[in-house]
């Protein structure tokens, strides 16, 4: 697919070549669902504990005798119902992480992209070279770009001024082309990519794909 090319003045200057594969794919919404709902497992701290019986503080002698007192028969002050006892089935640490397999994962950012593309909220921009670090100038770019509600930028690392520019906005986010990912795509109304930031996500995406469209096969040992 062919898009235009834009400057930060949001004027045209010229076009570019999208990879079909990436940017005109199906639209897969059970691999957003997916993708997404590992992302948010994976973010989830797991550090939840509570303290059982054995573990809480007290005196591990019978209370009275088992029989002859005419109450109910107890154990240990630790017990979990009694004041102060510990938990019964305790909470454990525990990691709810987990990772889809590489094809999944990439076919989902596939049709995060092309679910921009097609609804018209990718813009390619010639470069997002910024004259100075400072949030008001970014700020009136991403007006002037027709972005100004939640914009996802996406240039390399290096581009220093537009990272530190953007890093004090709480509806915009920064991010270099390795770390594109479904769920801050899917969160985001705009999606902002430079020219050299397109070429690193279709070389990212079509890694393991022969020309094509085949998947390459696995190589052994």
């Amino acid at each position: 697919m062919k898009v235009s090319v834009y400057n930060l003045k949001r004027e045209p200057v010229g076009e570019m070549e999208l990879a079909d594969e990436v940017f005109a794919g199906e639209v897969r919404e059970h691999l957003l669902h997916e993708v997404t709902k590992a992302q948010l497992a994976s973010r989830r701290a797991g550090t939840q504990a509570t303290k059982e019986r054995s573990a809480v503080s007290g005196s591990s002698k019978k209370l009275f005798r088992q029989k002859g007192t005419g109450r109910a028969r107890q154990g240990s002050v630790r017990a979990p119902h009694r004041p102060g006892g510990g938990h019964a089935h305790a909470l454990r640490p525990r990691d709810w992480s987990y990772r889809p397999p590489r094809q999944v994962r990439i076919g989902a950012l596939r049709s995060a992209l092309s679910l921009f593309a097609k609804e018209g909220r990718l813009l390619v921009v010639d470069n997002f070279e910024l004259a100075q670090r400072k949030t008001k100038a970014l700020v009136a770019t991403l007006g002037a770009l027709q972005a100004a509600r939640k914009s996802l930028v996406v240039d390399h690392a290096e581009n220093s001024n537009l990272v530190l520019s953007i890093r004090n906005l709480p509806n915009h986010q920064f991010l270099p082309p390795e770390g594109l990912n479904v769920y801050d795509l899917l969160r985001h109304q705009h999606l902002i990519v430079t020219r050299s930031a397109v070429k690193a996500i279709e070389a990212r995406c079509l890694r393991d794909r022969r020309p094509g469209g085949a998947a390459a096969p696995a190589q052994t040992a």
